[in-house]
């Protein structure tokens, strides 16, 4: 299999970096970048995740709501308006602000 010339233009800082990384793997960026390579070749896609903060911010809050659903239908109040809703977190709060005041009385 023939070999050719790849360039790539990266931070000098980065570079720095990475051929440290790469040496402390036993390996040079020329081999780092060649496995990356075949990564994606084999597997038709990056090998690894590619996404914004605010994609990967988005994708938390729904995995959150995902949770908080599952633990409504499983204590059977999935089917709560939004007054009732409301209601609970404000006995919640007065609750909670109850027991400072009592901690700060002690």
């Amino acid at each position: 299999m023939g070999q050719t010339a790849f360039t790539v233009r990266i931070d000098s800082d980065i570079k720095e970096r990475f051929d440290e990384l790469c040496k402390d793997f036993g390996m040079s960026a020329n081999t780092a970048f060649n496995m990356f390579a075949r990564a994606v070749v084999k597997q038709e896609r990056l090998p690894f995740s590619v996404e914004s903060e605010k994609q990967a911010s988005i994708q938390r809050a729904w995995e959150a709501f995902e949770r908080i659903h599952a633990t409504a239908v499983a204590n059977g109040i999935s089917d709560m308006t939004m007054e009732e809703i409301d209601e609970e977190i404000r006995q919640y709060r007065e609750e909670r602000r109850e027991r400072r005041i009592k901690e700060l009385q002690k």
